[in-house]
């Protein structure tokens, strides 16, 4: 039978209805989570994947974790999952990013005799329902599991491989147990991960709805078709960018055990419709735990080349086809186990992100100036609690317009933290909270403002920092001025960049985060 072919309209209407059941699913966990991480600024993602274990759609959630989720999933359909199983896992080495992502997959099956038009499949299994969400403690050496100075993956939390948390539709209580027993906020993380469970379900009954009404066959030739537009889309934008070549270097600041600096390089080019992106000449794997798996290295490569795209381009794999990487083993882009990556996922992916985009700079692209460059990790924790968030900053300015002020940037995309929930959870209480006003890069557009937030424990707790750009600040484009570093600073004392501090009754730490690079010279203006 011949493969019908899609109009435009249709592959609209398509691509839509699978991003709607994504976006269900992440309105099902935020509304049903416990933890406000989640809840509150919806650090978790969500996706949907074909029986072949393709991504089919995500929601407008976390591109590092949307980015890594198809290892996720290949993992899973690694270890033949049978009809409605639910796996767990957070391996950064056996398809998670770091430690407390941990991430739910469903296999997808209809019930027996399946539905109408082809939509059944007799119990086979005919997608996936993935969602990846950070949890505030998964065990380890540092309250919150982010811990500064690890040195090797154990010492970050419980491990988790590919394993069976479902099977055959009950939920295996004493894995659940085992899990919980490790971490230090058993009742939160049940209940975050009775969210994700809930949000795998919607998903679930979400696809097997849709392949109930439109059939199996036409469901399966439309999800070729929106991920071969979404491919041909992406080529053409590089082709667009003509023979093109780039080259950047980068660093984070120091691997939490030493402050010397993390390298990363990063050498793009053009070649048979693909963007080619060589990270020879990144540093090794470092002692600390700003290492990430290669999976990371992928996602932020993704999320820049998205950021090319048209708005409306469907975000599913056909992104990633474009891509053709070069990432060196045993690199601290590509670690290998037993490396600690707590702080690879969330810093070291940013500064990929900025190198790629600088190199698209070096070879003539207009892109944006930098932005703050890090997620600014600030974990406290005490007997019986942990809070974790992320803080925004400033964006950099572009050709168009100046940098906004106080956002996530980049790999990031999670909320702000309201001050009320969080007093209301935590013996903490907020001093002050405002943007650090001026202080982003000067230039005909100006970059955007970073955010000072104080903080004031009411009980002894510790604190861990894991943030960058406190030394090497955001660089400013085609002559605008760098955005102002961030600061971290105890009781009027500045801290480095990585670091854990214990805090007794009423003191107080105080955050600045980073601002945008402005764009073009202030004379201009």
């Amino acid at each position: 039978m011949k493969q019908k072919r899609f109009d435009p309209l249709e592959l609209t209407v398509m691509a839509n209805a699978f991003a709607m059941i994504a976006e269900e699913m992440g309105t099902v966990l935020v509304r049903g989570a416990l933890s406000p991480n989640i809840r509150e600024r919806r650090d978790a993602s969500s996706a949907l994947f074909d029986a072949e274990g393709r991504m089919v759609a995500q929601a407008a959630h976390i591109p590092v974790h949307l980015g890594a989720m198809p290892e996720s999933v290949r993992a899973v359909r690694a270890c033949n999952p049978r009809p409605n199983d639910v796996f767990l896992l957070n391996d950064p080495y056996d398809g998670g990013s770091h430690l407390p992502d941990l991430t739910l997959v469903q296999a997808i099956a209809p019930g027996r005799g399946g539905g109408r038009g082809g939509g059944g499949g007799g119990g086979k299994i005919v997608g996936y329902s993935a969602v990846r969400a950070h949890h505030a403690d998964v065990g380890g050496m540092s309250p919150g599991s982010m811990p500064q100075g690890a040195t090797e993956l154990v010492q970050e939390g419980i491990i988790v491989p590919p394993t069976r948390l479902v099977k055959e539709g009950k939920l295996d209580e004493e894995l659940l147990r085992l899990v919980l027993a490790n971490v230090r906020t058993p009742d939160e993380r049940r209940g975050d991960l009775r969210a994700q469970l809930a949000a795998c379900a919607a998903g679930a009954s979400g696809w097997i709805a849709l392949l109930e009404r439109e059939g199996r066959r036409r469901i399966d030739a439309a999800v070729g078709a929106v991920l071969d537009y979404t491919e041909r889309l992406a080529r053409a934008r590089i082709a667009e960018l003509g023979n093109v070549k780039g080259r950047a270097r980068d660093a984070l600041e120091g691997d939490g055990v030493s402050e010397n600096d993390v390298p990363v390089a990063v050498s793009l080019s053009v070649a048979k419709g693909l963007l080619r992106l060589d990270f020879t000449g990144s540093s090794p794997m470092v002692g600390g735990n700003v290492n990430c798996p290669a999976s990371v290295t992928r996602a932020a490569a993704v999320f820049v080349l998205r950021t090319l795209l048209r708005h409306d381009v469907p975000t599913n794999d056909g992104i990633a086809r474009a891509l053709d990487l070069v990432i060196p083993e045993n690199s601290a882009l590509n670690a290998k186990w037993p490396a600690a990556v707590a702080a690879g996922n969330v810093e070291m992916s940013q500064r990929i992100t900025d190198t790629i985009f600088a190199a698209l700079a070096d070879a003539g692209v207009d892109v944006p100036a930098q932005g703050q460059g890090t997620m600014n990790n600030v974990t406290f924790g005490g007997p019986g609690w942990t809070f974790y968030e992320t803080l925004g900053g400033g964006q950099g300015a572009s050709s168009r317009a100046n940098g906004p002020s106080g956002v996530h940037v980049g790999m990031s995309n999670t909320l702000n933290t309201p001050v009320e929930s969080l007093e209301n959870a935590y013996p903490l209480r907020i001093e002050e909270y405002a943007l650090r006003r001026g202080s982003g890069g000067k230039g005909k557009h100006r970059g955007g403002d970073g955010v000072r937030r104080v903080y004031r424990a009411t009980t002894r707790c510790t604190v861990t920092l894991l943030t960058e750009r406190r030394r090497l600040a955001p660089r400013g484009a085609n002559g605008g001025a760098d955005g102002a570093p961030g600061r971290n600073a105890f009781e009027g004392r500045d801290l480095p960049a990585k670091i854990r501090q214990a805090l007794e009754p009423g003191a107080t730490l105080r955050i600045e985060t980073p601002a945008g690079g402005g764009w073009g010279s202030p004379d201009n203006a």
